[in-house]
């Protein structure tokens, strides 16, 4: 069974208030990030469409769109994003479909008004789907979404 949503509403509703209550945090979309990988890509991606006005930067490495074939709907329904920025990474060696299906979403997203210039796009020749690869790629993520 699929639990995306009430994580998503959990994050939004529940984790991050509480996290700004108890710390010293820049409160606006601009200054709040989720990124996840595989799975956590897809959410992250989900998230940041869905949640604008929470997250301003979205990392979306190896995401898993081939399990959710629905998410290419939502994403042409809702990726008329203006201040949102996308960081998308995928390996050629996750598996045939990765690749092609996150040109497909990012493709989509410029169509439907997702400004070109808030995407970057890195596809690595050796990439696998592993932690390892993940971490390795983080830095340049994290330096890339919080560049002003």
């Amino acid at each position: 069974k699929a639990e995306g949503e009430a994580y998503v509403e959990f994050i939004v509703n529940t984790l991050k208030p509480l996290i700004d209550r108890t710390f010293r945090t820049k409160l606006n979309s601009q200054h709040t990030a989720i990124m996840g990988s595989s799975m956590g890509g897809l959410i992250s991606h989900y998230a940041g469409l869905k949640y604008p006005t929470v997250f301003g930067k979205i990392g979306v490495f190896s995401p898993s769109f081939w399990y959710a074939k629905s998410s290419f709907k939502f994403t042409s329904e809702n990726s008329n994003q203006q201040n949102t920025k996308m960081y998308f990474l995928v390996g050629e060696k996750e598996g045939e479909t990765m690749v092609p299906d996150m040109r497909k979403m990012i493709t989509l997203m410029k169509s439907n008004g997702f400004k070109s210039i808030n995407i970057f796009e890195k596809i690595v020749t050796d990439g696998k789907h592993t932690e390892a690869f993940w971490r390795k790629e983080f830095k340049q993520a994290i330096l890339w979404m919080f560049a002003e």
